[in-house]
């Protein structure tokens, strides 16, 4: 029983990393250098932390952004398609 508990307590990005490996394996998200190149322009700020999500039905990469004004916005991109799907300001 107790040799569960270190793969229990894994951080969250390593399971995001494996989960986003697994999903590009199977074609259903895009490498995440490539999603950044192609909306670096639209995120408006310095990323500073990326999420990896399944959200209805499709993959997610969930950036956190810091805005020339020093605000946090976490923008969603569709990880199959790099499209920017919102914005939202914490």
């Amino acid at each position: 029983m107790l040799a569960a508990r270190p793969a229990l307590a894994r951080p969250r990005r390593d399971h995001d990393h494996d989960r986003a490996r697994a999903a590009l394996e199977r074609g259903e998200a895009l490498p995440l250098a490539e999603v950044l190149a192609r909306v670096r322009p639209e995120l408006g700020g310095e990323v500073v932390g990326v999420d990896f999500d399944r959200d209805d039905g499709r993959w997610i990469y969930e950036f956190k952004v810091i805005g020339p004004a020093g605000r946090l916005v976490e923008v969603h991109v569709d990880a199959a398609t790099a499209r920017v799907l919102r914005r939202r300001a914490d």
